[in-house]
């Protein structure tokens, strides 16, 4: 099996929804424009594309790179949840490395509503919901409250986590805290305020523990990246623009997941830990090799929960390892440089290949104010309820 390789990223700047006049063909003309500008590769090399979404109608795809070019090649649409973007990479990968084609674009974009993020329930049917199975777990143990159901999901798994280890609440905030600050040096974050944790304890209560600066916010944005072979990076002279894709591994729900009647289990500790333990099998590193991560804050105990399944501290010890400062400029890793979903934003199809951009400037040299000094392995991680995990790791060439 051949290598694959990132030579080109681009993204938009992620939005406040409604708040840009734009498409989502916009928004993916100017991600995608900006992916092949990076690699010096015009859009007829591309050979195939994988286009992620969750919120728009069916071929959205081709009608997105429609606007790149109408080189009649195949377009494959996908939707993994918050997973997407990171599954448009990986299919794209699978591509290259499968000897299918050299040169693949993955491309995810997401035009979204104001409020907070629904269930994935459509109608709020949760009997015939793909995620039926995982609230019906939170249900059992916490029963059903009014607040928005994926912060209900995520902030009992906090109250769970509080209650068997001892985090605290301030723990929580650090998270929150610390990718506000991160954010401040991103140009195309959403927010770029910082706030401290007092200020961040003290905001709006989406779901206790969880307040507003704890939560990603609904977002318009696009990302994309170029993927392409070893003899495509050779030939065309681009071992300078290169970072490998040393490892990947998508994973989805197990039984563990739902046998411990844990909202732990259910979001996806489970499967991020099932998720790194293989990409990291198959690149030959360990997070004792890892330089900078981009990691799935959706919610603050998301981050919690994925320093854990990542291996950087063993389970229950996540609240220490943030508020020692491990996980920021400075630290063992740094963790979300780009502000993370948190203070990016989390346009659900953009989100793991934004992650992917953000890693690749960082490895590359190129993050400016927010560079991670000497980074040559980055790691990402995007999860989507329901379920999916994905986990990257990402060397320099």
């Amino acid at each position: 099996m051949g290598k694959a390789y990132v030579v080109g990223v681009g993204m938009t700047r992620f939005e406040k929804p409604e708040t840009r006049d734009w498409q989502y063909w916009d928004m993916a003309r100017e991600a995608g424009t900006a992916a092949l500008a990076d690699a010096g590769v015009p859009y007829a090399r591309v050979e195939q594309a994988a286009v992620g979404y969750c919120f728009q109608a069916s071929t959205a795809g081709q009608r997105a790179v429609y606007e790149l070019g109408l080189s009649g090649i195949p377009v494959y649409n996908l939707n993994n949840n918050c997973a997407t973007g990171s599954t448009a990479l990986m299919t794209a990968r699978q591509f290259v490395e499968g000897g299918i084609a050299d040169c693949v674009l993955a491309l995810g974009f997401e035009k979204m509503t104001r409020g907070a993020l629904g269930g994935g329930s459509g109608a709020g049917d949760f009997a015939t919901s793909p995620v039926a199975r995982h609230y019906g777990i939170m249900a059992a143990a916490h029963g059903f409250e009014m607040s928005p159901p994926t912060a209900q999901i995520f902030g009992n798994a906090a109250r769970e986590h509080m209650e068997r280890y001892g985090t605290t609440e301030v723990q929580l905030a650090a998270v929150g805290a610390k990718n506000h600050q991160h954010s401040a040096n991103n140009p195309n974050a959403q927010f770029q305020d910082v706030y401290t944790v007092d200020e961040i304890l003290a905001a709006k209560t989406v779901h206790r523990p969880l307040t507003k600066l704890q939560c990603s916010p609904t977002s318009d944005g696009a990302a994309a990246a170029l993927v392409v072979s070893e003899r495509f990076v050779d030939e065309h002279g681009l071992r300078g623009r290169a970072v490998e894709i040393a490892g990947q591994a998508m994973t989805t729900d197990t039984e563990e997941s739902f046998a411990s009647g844990s909202c732990i289990d259910a979001v996806g500790r489970p499967m991020s830990r099932a998720a790194a333990r293989q990409a990291y099998e198959r690149s030959g590193l360990g997070i004792e090799d890892v330089d900078v991560v981009e990691l799935h804050d959706c919610f603050s105990v998301n981050e919690l929960l994925t320093y854990e399944a990542l291996g950087m501290c063993e389970d229950g010890a996540s609240g220490k390892l943030v508020e020692s400062g491990a996980t920021t400029y400075g630290g063992r890793w740094v963790v979300n440089p780009s502000g993370g979903l948190i203070s990016k934003g989390h346009p659900l199809g953009a989100t793991g290949l934004a992650q992917t951009a953000e890693l690749v400037w960082q490895l590359r040299g190129e993050a400016g104010p927010r560079q991670v000094a000497g980074a040559r392995v980055g790691l990402a991680h995007n999860i989507g309820l329901g379920g999916a995990a994905v986990v990257t790791l990402l060397r320099k060439a």
